[in-house]
């Protein structure tokens, strides 16, 4: 007599939420430590990022420090997984970063192939109808970080669904 089992991973809006907790933590320290952004600005790019989020759109999230000829000199970027196994998350942390003269932060998002599947009229649809409060567009920055070194961070996740962040400096 055989049996099987499966088993699936299963998580909410609530568990997506929740692994945000972390990368919110983590965008509001690196904001302040670097003072190159207002609190307002933090919470608008939050709200936006959250919206792509809940809707499954996200594929990752740099948070970036640029020079003044827009290269980066440090970043963390945080990608999602949701077929991952955690079920909870690491402490929010390894945000050190110095407020330099003559940098200013960026965030980078870049949405998966279920974002792109949806026509030009639909993206601005989902965006107008959430309320989004940045003007999002492509970005020229050169987010390879080919030139920082490379460290895993900490893991966010709920239920399943993950954030993985490495940093870059």
């Amino acid at each position: 007599m055989y049996s099987t089992y499966t088993s699936t991973s299963t998580y909410t809006v609530v568990d997506i939420r929740k692994t945000f907790e972390g990368f919110s933590a983590d965008f509001r320290m690196i904001a302040s430590r670097t003072e190159k952004m207002t609190g307002q600005d933090v919470e608008s790019t939050l709200h936006d990022i959250m919206r792509w989020a809940e809707s499954k759109y996200l594929d990752y999230v740099d948070i970036t420090l640029l020079d003044k000829n827009n290269k980066p000199i440090r970043a963390a970027r945080y990608t999602v997984d949701e077929n991952g196994k955690a079920v909870q998350s690491d402490r929010a942390g390894s945000n050190s970063w110095p407020n330099i003269a003559s940098t200013h932060l960026t965030v980078i998002v870049k949405k998966n192939a279920a974002w792109y599947s949806l026509t030009q009229e639909q993206q601005s649809k989902f965006e107008k109808d959430n309320g989004f409060k940045r003007n999002w567009g492509p970005s020229s920055i050169d987010n390879s970080y080919s030139h920082l070194s490379k460290s895993g961070a900490q893991l966010y996740g709920s239920n399943g669904y993950e954030l993985k962040k490495v940093n870059f400096q």
